[in-house]
């Protein structure tokens, strides 16, 4: 069996092993205060064209949204997102765990529009109980979202003007940002996006690390005793340096870019192959997650080789799955899936 169905069942690229065999017997001091971090922070502040950022280093993806987003909400406010968002269904509540609500917009693809963020927070300081219901306090997005699809320059410098003129702090989900990043429809560089934004992500679990992510800080607002946070939502890992040595070898040589576009180049050339076996996609197919409609049969046929994921319902017959590639797939997998089709 050749499993599609997601972009973490690797372990990570060969580069981090051997850092890590490399550097085992190193003695640093614990909790990210360690020279491999420091150098991981710098490769990063390079990387996005920014010196004043501060840089953190958590374990995973779901830590990482709880922190950031605690840290800078008030109790009583919440958190704009897509309903789709990961947050809201992926996280099973752990935002709401900390007394945060989620605050949803509809939409079709994962995005959400900059009228429709400023519509929610004037329906709210409008509204007949405006002290009554949670205040909203910060706009989560992703890029990608969770349906694979991308926000434009002009989508995100608008709605980073909508968080600007509420003063509500922008936060972008980078768990897939390189993919992202290398998409062929994207038009948006890593320096464009940390201006546009006031907190993000680079992840690493889903791309190349064995698993980390790296929360990127840029407004001063929001910078003062975030490792108080990091701290008390158990995110300070005591061996610390671990999760600098992969982020020093994912931006050595501008590595996770290189291996987000050859995810890329794998799942445009699976796209392609889908179009041309008559398969329709129930979301744009523009990153490493690809949502093919299949039939029943088409899906059982497939079944007895690959392993993929359902995703929603169409009608009796049809319905949307989801195929992911990775930063490690081998082009012969991808060979042998459309040989399937």
């Amino acid at each position: 069996m050749i499993r599609f169905d997601t972009d973490y069942i690797e372990g990570c690229i060969p580069e981090i092993l051997e850092a890590l065999q490399r550097t085992n017997e190193e003695q640093t001091e614990g909790y990210g205060m360690d020279p491999h971090c420091d150098a991981a922070r710098a490769l990063i502040r390079k990387a996005i064209g920014r010196e004043d950022a501060d840089v953190h280093f958590l374990v995973g993806g779901t830590q990482t949204n709880i922190t950031v987003i605690d840290s800078i909400l008030k109790h009583y406010q919440g958190a704009i997102c897509a309903e789709s968002g990961h947050i809201n269904v992926h996280e099973t509540g752990a935002l709401e765990a900390t007394g945060h609500k989620c605050l949803t917009i509809p939409t079709k693809d994962g995005t959400i529009t900059a009228s429709q963020i400023e519509q929610l927070i004037l329906d709210h300081y409008n509204g007949p109980s405006v002290e009554h219901t949670v205040q909203p306090g910060i706009v989560y997005i992703s890029f990608p979202t969770e349906s694979g699809t991308l926000y434009t320059k002009q989508q995100l410098t608008v709605i980073y003007a909508v968080c600007r003129k509420y003063d509500i702090p922008l936060f972008i989900d980078g768990a897939r940002l390189g993919y992202g990043l290398m998409a062929r429809t994207n038009d948006l560089s890593i320096q464009e996006l940390a201006n546009l934004c006031d907190v993000f992500y680079i992840g690493g679990t889903k791309i190349g690390a064995l698993f980390g992510e790296a929360v990127v800080i840029l407004n001063e607002k929001y910078k003062k005793d975030f490792r108080y946070n990091i701290k008390q939502r158990g995110g300070m890992l005591a061996k610390g340096r671990i999760l600098g040595i992969q982020f020093e070898e994912l931006f050595r040589n501008d590595r996770y870019f290189a291996i987000s576009k050859h995810a890329i180049d794998l799942a445009d050339k699976l796209a392609q192959a889908f179009k041309e076996k008559g398969y329709s996609f129930y979301f744009p197919a523009e990153t490493n997650q690809l949502f093919p409609i299949m039939t029943n049969e088409q899906m059982a046929a497939l079944s007895k080789d690959f392993i993929f994921s359902t995703w929603e319902k169409i009608d009796e017959d049809h319905t949307a799955v989801r195929f992911v590639i990775s930063f490690m797939t081998k082009e012969e997998a991808v060979d042998e899936l459309i040989a399937h089709l």
